[in-house]
Formats: structure tokens, C-alpha cells, sequence
């Protein structure tokens, strides 16, 4: 008996200019799986890959066009709320939970690690929400920089540029909070 494997297919695209530089996208049927800032396809595909080595990823614009806009105008300071299903596979209980209470921050507001702790009923886990945060697959679209530190400091950002990029996008928010 032979044993088969099934084949995920994962449409990648990349926005146009935007303030932050390329922002690559990766959809499967069941919707959004990763974000990435920055980069180029190459690194992009090869951590899909890591992150889940059975897909054949497809360079498709068409596939992910309504992503890529969606997050253009997110950057243009067009866009409060994202449209877009979420691929939830992959990810462990407890970042599914933490990453589900980031996504409930309303755009302009911030919340801390130390809240979305609270909220997903680990009072004491502000740390492990910092390292879910961390490993946040979608950013922008799961907006992890809007968590900041208790004392009202950012903390860590993956995206190139770090907390400046944070800050960046602390900013466009709180600036067209009250334009859109």
C-alpha cells in the first residue's frame, strides 16, 4: 500500500510600492496563511516551505490580488479593518488564542501583553503572549503592533526596520483615526 501525501497549493502575490517596501502575501484555499514585510520571493517561498513543506507554491496575483490590496490600502490609511479569511492550521492552541485576541484591537487603540493575557485566561503568561506575538505569521492584518509594554514602551517588532516600523504604523493609525 503506497502512502500518499496531499498537496496544499499556496498562491503567493506582493503588493505594489508601499511605505513599508514589497509585502509578500500567501493564501490557501482556506485563506490568508502568512505576511511577510519586506524580503524577496525566494526568502518569502523558502519559509513557507519550512512552515508547511507539503504546499506547491504558485506565484498568482490573480489568487491574491484582493490581499495585496487590501494591504495597500491599510499603508495608505484607507483601510481601519481587514477583510480577509484567516488560515488558522498550523499554529498551536495558544498562539491561535493570543493572536485571535491581537486581531480584536481596534484599529488606533493599543492594548499590552499583559491585557491579551488576561483575555485569553493566562493571567500570568505575559511572556508567552510576547513570543506568540513574535511569531506572528500575518502582521498588519493581525496587528501585533498594536501590543505594547505595560509601562506604555514598545517592545520587539520582527518587520525590517523594528520598533521604528511599529512606531510607523502607530502612527499612520493614529493619524487618520478620525480622516477615514
Amino acid at each position: 500500500m503506497s502512502r500518499q501525501t496531499q498537496t496544499e497549493t499556496i498562491y503567493i502575490g506582493v503588493t505594489q510600492a508601499t511605505p513599508l517596501g514589497a509585502i509578500w502575501v500567501a493564501i490557501t484555499p482556506a485563506g490568508l496563511v502568512a505576511l511577510e514585510i519586506g524580503g524577496d520571493q525566494e526568502q518569502f517561498i523558502s519559509r513557507l516551505r519550512r512552515a508547511r513543506p507539503d504546499g506547491a507554491v504558485i506565484f498568482s496575483p490573480q489568487m491574491t490580488s484582493e490581499a495585496t490590496r487590501q494591504v495597500e490600502e491599510y499603508l495608505q490609511g484607507r483601510r481601519r479593518q481587514f477583510d480577509l479569511a484567516i488560515d488558522w492550521r498550523g499554529m498551536r492552541p495558544f498562539q491561535r488564542q493570543v493572536l485571535r485576541a491581537t486581531q480584536n484591537i481596534p484599529y488606533g487603540q493599543v492594548s499590552t501583553y499583559a491585557a491579551i493575557a488576561q483575555a485569553v485566561g493566562r493571567p500570568g503568561a505575559a511572556r508567552a503572549v510576547g513570543r506568540a506575538e513574535a511569531t506572528n505569521p500575518m502582521p498588519l492584518v493581525i496587528p501585533c503592533h498594536r501590543v505594547i509594554g505595560a509601562d506604555g514602551g514598545l517592545r520587539g517588532y520582527g518587520a525590517p526596520g523594528g520598533l521604528q516600523t511599529k512606531a510607523w504604523l502607530l502612527r499612520l493609525e493614529a493619524e487618520t483615526t478620525h480622516t477615514i
